[in-house]
């Protein structure tokens, strides 16, 4: 279900958001409507859907329009036309055409945000900043607090509770603004350029740490970010903004394997593929394969074939040292993997686990759905993803 539905969205500030878009319609540029009016277009035309449980990053350079639109969502920035629907239990509320008692609601029990400068408030103590949201609710001190303990935990800082964010790091008091979005147990999370502040190390621990609060908690994040390898790292899509309109939206391997135009090419061209890409992107496909009946060659450097029966592959023609390993994506068993190992995983493998385990073995990989072989990784598709030389393969 999606959680935000966003239809024809435009944001305009300043005082005659009107006169703006006429100009908009009248196809007028960005800088144009600026010159001519002093009105500034922060979104034009958006349209976008997150589906529950989903995280989205928004990208794009500075004055694309990114944290415009994110603010959106929660009410900080006028509607100027379209429409922002927030799910609501079983109702859906636009933001369009919401009063400001709805718009407290959603803000204290549907949307909650994690600001790119922390923004916790130097009186309080680590625990009381994170119950902080939770007072606004009308929570009761107790209650609250023992909320609050718990989102410490979960981000280990139960220790901190008693100190005040002048004592903690940077990233501690990131910390403490994530305990404190996530005690408001709302369904929908802002994050405006949360990790950007930080040191790098701390910036990448802090991405793996939000990815596995996600695991437990499976909220809907709307993340927004200039960096793509922190998008490709974490985000089930990206959303790519520039003056204010939305240029693509995909999956991280779409984005990275078709852009849709020269900008959003320039932003992928100096990311590392293999964080993002899957071998199904640059798998040999099994029709490319020398076949006889049911029998498939998986190898040309030396004979390795397989026999397809009824959903079972069995190994035939080929060393009797060689062996079949069954690999669960991202395995413990990398210990069983020797040069007597061919691999047979899903076709979701990512290229970097997929070349430690070519490194190990020295055999193809073998990739199967639904119990068929799909296709099969050799030398020459990993030296093409290394190369960059990905997208010709994925035609």
């Amino acid at each position: 279900m999606d959680a935000i539905t966003i239809t024809d969205l435009d944001v305009v500030f300043g005082d005659k958001p009107q006169l703006a878009l006429q100009q908009l319609d009248q196809g007028h540029t960005r800088q144009e409507i600026i010159d001519q009016t002093g009105q500034v277009v922060g979104v034009d035309k958006v349209s976008l859907t997150v589906k529950e449980g989903e995280i989205c990053v928004l990208m794009g350079l500075s004055g694309s329009g990114k944290s415009s639109l994110l603010r959106a969502v929660n009410g900080l920035n006028p509607i100027s036309r379209g429409h922002l629907e927030i799910k609501d239990g079983e109702q859906a509320v636009d933001l369009a055409n919401c009063d400001e008692e709805t718009l407290r609601h959603l803000r204290t029990h549907r949307v909650s945000m994690v600001f790119q400068k922390f923004a916790l408030m130097p009186w309080l103590t680590v625990l009381d900043n994170v119950a902080f949201g939770l007072e606004l609710q009308g929570m009761g001190k107790a209650e609250r607090r023992k909320k609050a303990r718990e989102q410490l935990e979960m981000v280990d800082l139960a220790e901190w509770e008693e100190k005040y964010p002048h004592e903690l790091s940077g990233g501690m008091q990131q910390r403490v603004g994530l305990a404190r979005a996530f005690a408001m147990d709302t369904d929908i999370l802002l994050m405006d350029e949360p990790f950007s502040a930080l040191d790098p190390l701390i910036r990448a621990q802090l991405q793996d740490e939000l990815l596995v609060l996600q695991e437990k908690l499976n909220k809907t994040i709307l993340f927004v970010s200039h960096d793509l390898d922190e998008a490709l790292k974490i985000g089930n899509n990206i959303a790519i903004m520039e003056s204010g309109r939305l240029i693509q939206h995909g999956k991280p391997e779409e984005i990275i394997l078709a852009p849709k135009n020269d900008y959003v090419r320039d932003f992928v061209a100096h990311t590392n593929p293999l964080n993002v890409l899957k071998g199904r992107s640059l798998m040999q496909p099994v029709s490319e394969l020398n076949s006889q009946d049911t029998q498939l060659q998986v190898c040309t450097s030396q004979p390795i074939w397989v026999e397809q029966n009824q959903q079972k592959l069995s190994l035939i023609k080929t060393d009797e040292s060689l062996k079949l390993l069954h690999w669960d994506l991202n395995s413990s068993q990398i210990e069983e993997v020797d040069s007597s190992t061919v691999i047979v995983t899903s076709p979701d493998i990512g290229m970097r686990e997929a070349i430690e385990l070519k490194q190990r073995s020295g055999q193809p990989i073998l990739l199967i759905e639904d119990g068929e072989l799909v296709g099969v990784l050799n030398d020459s598709e990993f030296y093409e993803a290394l190369l960059g030389n990905y997208q010709s393969v994925a035609a």
